[in-house]
């Protein structure tokens, strides 16, 4: 990674807390340090929070260099900003559910709509590594920067890369429909993207992608049996900020495993 520490937003809450401590595996993984953000109206309020955050980290990883981080403001922007300097933001996921979560949001959806760089939402309560699997969500068939991030995780991780069938909203159309020419115009060079990446990885045990279309609640069933999904984030059609897709938006509201969110142009390492 050029960047050399992990952020991750707290609260004193339990979902943050879940996110600290994978936050503090995955700058355990990479080697490097752990920045702990704390957003808050008053600055003097976020001492005990933060105090008590480094040291839950220096117990879980006690080798991880720990910085922690007071600012003013709100969560989703702080961390945005905080995130430009990382390798990875990491945020907890709050089930708001129905209507509510559809209009009020969360930091973690706002965040995935404005992260700079890879963000991986946590949700779910398995630890990481238990499946040593990771799924490659593919909307776009021209998606290849994404699968070079996967393939990147996958051989951090030592976990196989499972690539299903390109997820779709809408009931599964044969590839020779009209609606579906497009993707199946693309899908040789993302075969052939793929294939690439395979050799230039050959540690990571990759399936071969599958063909075909199927439902996204086919996609979010998988993640049952997956430590990540990582899927790709694109560039907002008008102003900054980026456009999340129907697979990303289910898997942010569904998932059974944390989400890594990758922002289209992403550089790898």
């Amino acid at each position: 990674m050029r960047t050399r520490h992990v952020t991750v937003g707290v609260d004193g809450t339990v979902t943050a807390v879940r996110a600290l401590d994978r936050a503090a595996d995955e700058a355990a993984l990479r080697g490097v340090g752990l920045e702990i953000v704390h957003a808050v109206p008053d600055l003097d309020e976020a001492g005990p929070v933060l105090a008590s955050a480094a040291a839950r980290v220096r117990a879980r990883r006690p080798g991880t260099a720990v910085t922690t981080v007071p600012v003013q403001g709100r969560s989703a922007g702080v961390l945005a900003e905080r995130g430009r300097h990382a390798a990875l933001t990491v945020v907890g996921c709050r089930d708001l559910g129905g209507i509510l979560g559809a209009v009020v949001g969360s930091v973690s959806a706002r965040l995935a709509a404005h992260a700079p760089g890879p963000l991986l939402v946590v949700r779910g309560d398995s630890p990481m590594n238990r499946h040593d699997e990771i799924i490659l969500a593919l909307d776009d068939a021209t998606d290849a920067g994404t699968a070079a991030y996967a393939f990147q995780e996958a051989e951090l991780r030592r976990a196989r890369l499972r690539i299903p069938p390109f997820t779709t909203h809408h009931p599964v159309l044969p590839v020779t429909a009209p609606r579906a020419h497009g993707r199946s115009a693309a899908r040789p060079a993302l075969v052939a993207a793929l294939a690439f990446l395979g050799e230039r990885h050959p540690t990571v045990r990759a399936d071969a992608p599958e063909p075909g279309s199927a439902p996204v609640r086919a996609l979010v069933d998988a993640t049952r049996t997956a430590d990540l999904v990582v899927v790709a984030a694109g560039p907002a059609a008008h102003g900054p900020g980026r456009h999340l897709g129907p697979v990303a938006r289910e898997l942010l509201h569904h998932s059974h495993c944390p989400v890594l969110i990758v922002p289209a142009g992403h550089e790898t390492a």
